[in-house]
């Protein structure tokens, strides 16, 4: 019989010049980019969070530490590959993620399709078991000041 096990991921980067913006493995146009270790994919971060802590395997910290030279602007889209090779190896399946980008620019509903096919595509699932949402924090707080992108992200495991 199948057992669910249910993870929450939160990140959260600042927002700086000179960078790309890298949200679900897109570049998306912008005059500033997210500051990290990584590409400083934030959306892409708290759903491999969500998924490790639904395996009840840690953080990504933990499994990819910013102290390591090895990790230093590696695409987050490598590690969320990395981070389904962990899920199949315990035997897990995606039931569904669901996240959510905390912003109040760019807009990116234009870009939602592409983020939930590469994600979709690293954890060799369907789009349909991938939703991704954006919204503002209607000009409050770090977001709303434009200061960084925060993401929230939940996921549904099943294990056989």
């Amino acid at each position: 019989m199948a057992k669910f096990r249910i993870g929450h991921g939160y990140d959260v980067h600042k927002l700086v010049p000179d960078r790309a913006l890298i949200l679900g493995g897109v570049d998306v146009p912008h005059t500033m980019g997210l500051l990290g270790h990584s590409d400083a994919d934030v959306l892409v971060h708290a759903i491999m969070d969500a998924i490790i802590g639904a395996l009840g395997e840690g953080d990504i910290g933990l499994h990819f530490p910013d102290t390591s030279a090895e990790y230093k602007n590696i695409s987050s889209m490598v590690l969320l590959c990395r981070v389904a090779d962990i899920m199949q190896s315990r035997g897990a399946s995606i039931g569904n993620i669901d996240a959510t980008l905390v912003l109040q620019r760019p807009k990116v509903r234009p870009y939602i399709e592409n983020m939930r096919k590469n994600v979709a595509e690293a954890l060799n699932c369907s789009c349909d078991e991938i939703n991704i949402k954006a919204t503002t924090e209607e000009k409050l707080g770090f977001t709303g000041r434009e200061e960084g992108v925060a993401a929230h992200s939940v996921a549904l495991l099943v294990l056989e």
